[in-house]
């Protein structure tokens, strides 16, 4: 063995096996650098790896694009690999750029990476000169470099031209069948999502759990119970072993289509459970305006050692909402400006709150507590404030109310029409007119048969549990 290579096996297990800081890491480096050994593909990848345990690989581009002449195409495959998993999602184009000018030629290993840099930055347009380069060099149809381009297509919300790549693919896996459905499913098409799910099983082609995630995800969002029944069948039957994250999204199912027993079950027979676990336990239970048993169940979360966070806090208050639970929500919301969970309050835990004291017919005290929190006032809290003081015949806190709603939202004829019918109650027939001639001078007409606050009211709660 001569000097150079034993000098090169020296360095590669420095990078494996003894590399423990960005110094050692930053030494290695500067005698690859003196004894010109970067383009060696091997200590190249290794040296990657160690930068990129190390939180250095921005440190890598000048020695790879600068000083080094014109590295194997195998080295800028490993950097854009590299790179496609950190949080620069730009500079994996930039590397492919740099291989165009310096006559590198990529090959098909190249293209994965660089598409899945492009679909997490939403960058359709470079994709798609990307891919001219693709079917210019005869890889159209490498089942990878296709699968990586449905995802850029899925993430960037072109449905259509996912599924029509889909459709002229002469291979398709499980990872094709599993974007296509993810794709659908977050464009909201939940039917289109499940029909493809279903068109897998006729082909064959047997689903994974990311699979079986955005399928569930699906049934959720579209209420289809009867298919998330058969996908928990089809787990079941297949042995699939239920992590954390498909078994949160299995419960999502369960609670989210009226079925909480069954959600509780799965949650039951769950090895490992997360804070978003318990979070979909206890939003369920609070769209199901079991207000005692989310309150018991956020309880026993804090028993098992599992750490509320912000979210946990907008379930468990919206369930006192819910369930008409005021002195438990007032008391939970104290424990939270006080510091007890270790966050401060957000303008949904505020909302949260309002609405618990305003369906509660503690009027003044929700005006009092929107009147003194950090934030201003939203048009849910407003909407809030005004369906529930109407429910309750308190007029001086819906006019105020409707008057704020109107402020905010000028161009809502239903707020206008809200405010002047409330002036018609109390007999206020000139403040009647007024509202009405500044609907005739802003040409709002009245939408027939619409009463947007009780369904704003209804929504805004719903979206916080979201």
């Amino acid at each position: 063995m001569n000097d150079m290579s034993f000098l090169a096996d020296r360095v590669v297990t420095l990078l494996k096996g003894f590399c423990r800081s960005q110094i050692q890491l930053k030494q290695i480096q500067s005698q690859i650098i003196l004894h010109n050994l970067q383009s060696n593909t091997t200590i190249a990848q290794h040296l990657i790896n160690a930068s990129q345990s190390h939180n250095l690989l921005n440190s890598l581009l000048p020695l790879f694009t600068i000083l080094t002449p014109k590295p194997h195409v195998f080295i800028f495959n490993t950097l854009i690999r590299a790179f496609s998993h950190s949080h620069i999602p730009h500079t994996p184009l930039f590397l492919y750029t740099h291989m165009q000018k310096n006559s590198i030629f990529p090959n098909n290993f190249t293209f994965p990476f660089l598409f899945k840099s492009l679909s997490d930055s939403n960058n359709f347009i470079q994709s798609q000169c990307v891919y001219t380069h693709v079917i210019k060099l005869g890889h159209l149809n490498d089942l990878y470099v296709n699968n990586s381009l449905l995802d850029v297509y899925a993430s960037c919300g072109y449905v259509s031209l996912c599924r029509q790549l889909f459709d002229e693919m002469s291979h398709r896996d499980v990872v094709s069948w599993t974007v296509l459905i993810m794709g659908y499913r977050f464009c909201g098409k939940y039917d289109d999502a499940l029909l493809v799910f279903e068109q897998m099983q006729y082909a064959g082609v047997v689903p994974n759990q990311v699979t079986m995630v955005n399928a569930l995800a699906a049934c959720a969002s579209s209420g289809a119970i009867e298919m998330g029944i058969w996908i928990d069948d089809m787990i079941r039957r297949n042995g699939l072993e239920l992590d954390v994250i498909l078994g949160t999204v299995l419960i999502d199912m369960y609670v989210k289509c009226g079925r909480v027993e069954e959600g509780l079950r799965v949650f039951g027979n769950m090895k490992e459970r997360n804070v978003f676990t318990w979070n979909t336990v206890i939003r369920g239970l609070a769209l199901a305006k079991s207000g005692d048993e989310a309150i018991l169940w956020f309880n026993r979360m804090e028993l098992d050692g599992v750490r509320a966070d912000e979210v946990t806090l907008v379930a468990v208050l919206s369930a006192c909402s819910h369930s008409g639970l005021v002195d438990k929500g007032r008391l939970i919301f104290n424990m939270l400006v006080d510091g007890k969970y270790g966050f401060c309050p957000n303008v949904k835990h505020y909302a949260c709150m309002v609405d618990i004291l305003a369906r509660g017919g503690r009027l003044r005290e929700a005006f009092e507590i929107m009147r003194c929190m950090p934030f201003e006032p939203t048009k849910a809290m407003w909407g809030s404030l005004l369906a529930c003081s109407k429910s309750q015949g308190e007029l001086e806190f819906s006019e105020f109310a409707a008057r704020k709603l109107v402020e905010l939202e000028p161009g809502n004829a239903a707020y206008y029409v809200q405010l002047s019918n409330l002036y018609a109650e109390a007999g206020k027939w000139g403040d009647f007119e007024r509202v009405r001639g500044m609907m005739k001078e802003r040409e709002l007409t009245k939408d027939l048969g619409c009463s947007s606050v009780e369904v704003e009211h209804q929504r805004s709660a719903s979206e916080l549990l979201a």
